[in-house]
């Protein structure tokens, strides 16, 4: 596989699914103002697409193990380009839910494929380069999503959005192309593991965002039946040997924290930008535009030196910027649109940085037969988090009803600094836990 043409060509792929969430973000004002919701159902828009888009990813990575890339990025991408055409049409919140439902059922293909693509395909000592190309396409997605967004809503309304993310099936027929042919592998499929996944998440999702001891108590029960499950049944959709990892582990609970910070931050953003400051959504997408823009300036730069320096370092780096980015945040938020501007322009690079040095890792202490269903594992559990983040800011803002505004925005930040701290901390155990640990059981 000539790796020089096929990254770049997956990175655009990827970079056009991840900005159909930011894209959106800019958009929910208007979305709330022309359906006649609240900030929590709004919310609903980008965390039903991001924890759909973390269940498809796990489930073509996991499929990857043992079904042709080629063929899973041909459903994928279909499914998307579908879904997209049906959101072109919604005019009611429960058909514009439905279309971000579907198009998520395809988009997870982009995510988790690219990961095993570049952990099985690209030798180690140029993966870091091609992991931090990924993770910076889809950075720069994060932060030039608000400028498209916002240039199709002002103009043609958030409708407008869907007909995005149907350019994926350009590149379609160019990476069929390019695509190393892979022979299917004979397997069973563990449906009731993958019905199991999708029930544990959505139905955590769900206790948390409705605040009900109902929802609480059915994830408690499905999570029971899944552990059961994993210890009688073979060839699970969930590898056991995952979970008996604790390096493994520690990694995963980073990745939840980075993307509870980075789309809690990015929901964030726009609200108060608009109704702190009163800007458009134009206005908005290029006040966040910046930060992406350097990041993906960066991102041939931080790929060769994560291959050069190690990931531990960059972790470290980014954990901490991430981290001082929320505490300025939640202290001058009011001051000035600025503040915003120049935070993300540290924020952004930052993550990316982090992302590319956490997926790096992750595929280094990973076995070639586990690459797939653990690349997975760690992106469901990472976009898990931001669906979880951004529908918990939704409410968090909505019971601060009598609150003022500018206050209740700072609140919500200052418990994304707790989870940013809290990150730190785990990163510093996996750190010095030791080398053997590293290793998987």
């Amino acid at each position: 596989m000539n790796d020089k043409i096929v990254m770049p060509v997956w990175t655009v792929g990827l970079f056009i699914v991840v900005m159909n969430t930011t894209m959106f973000n800019v958009s929910i004002p208007s979305i709330i103002q022309d359906l006649h919701i609240t900030a929590d159902l709004g919310a609903w828009v980008i965390s039903s697409y991001s924890i759909g888009y973390a269940l498809s990813t796990v489930l073509y990575s996991r499929l990857s193990d043992v079904l042709p890339i080629r063929k899973l990025l041909t459903v994928g991408l279909i499914i998307l380009g579908l879904s997209s055409v049906f959101g072109l049409f919604a005019r009611e919140f429960h058909t514009l839910l439905a279309a971000r439902i579907l198009q998520s059922a395809g988009s997870g293909v982009m995510a988790g494929l690219g990961l095993v693509l570049a952990s099985r395909y690209i030798p180690l000592e140029r993966r870091g380069s091609a992991i931090a190309m990924i993770s910076a396409g889809s950075a720069m997605a994060f932060g030039l999503g608000p400028i498209v967004g916002g240039f199709i809503s002002e103009y043609w309304g958030w409708n407008g959005l869907f007909a995005i993310t149907c350019l994926v099936l350009v590149i379609l027929p160019i990476l069929l192309r390019l695509l190393p042919k892979e022979q299917p592998v004979a397997f069973r499929f563990d449906i009731c593991g993958a019905l199991l996944t999708v029930v544990n998440a959505a139905s955590l999702l769900l206790a948390v965002t409705q605040i009900s001891g109902v929802w609480l108590a059915i994830s408690a029960l499905s999570f029971g039946v899944h552990v059961w499950h994993l210890r009688r049944a073979s060839d699970t959709f969930i590898n056991p040997l995952l979970l008996a990892n604790p390096a493994y582990r520690k990694l995963v609970v980073i990745g939840f924290c980075i993307l509870v910070l980075n789309l809690g931050n990015l929901f964030l953003m726009p609200l108060i930008l608009a109704k702190v400051f009163n800007q458009s959504a134009m206005t908005i997408g290029l006040t966040i535009a910046p930060g992406a823009i350097l990041s993906a300036f960066l991102t041939r730069f931080v790929g060769r030196w994560i291959d050069r320096f190690g990931n531990m370092r960059f972790l470290l780096i980014g954990h901490g910027l991430l981290t001082l980015v929320m505490i300025a945040f939640s202290l001058l938020i009011g001051a000035s649109p600025l503040v915003i501007l120049i935070g993300y322009l540290c924020f952004s690079p930052a993550f990316s940085a982090t992302v590319s040095s956490l997926n790096n890792e992750t595929s280094r202490i990973l076995p070639k037969p586990l690459i797939g269903s653990g690349m997975g594992l760690l992106q469901l559990i990472q976009f898990f988090g931001g669906a979880m983040s951004v529908a918990i800011c939704g409410i968090l803002l909505e019971i601060q009803e009598n609150t003022p505004l500018l206050q209740s925005y700072k609140h919500v930040y200052g418990l994304l600094i707790v989870v940013g701290v809290c990150s730190v901390g785990m990163l510093l155990w996996y750190k010095f836990s030791g080398k053997t640990e590293r290793e998987v059981a």
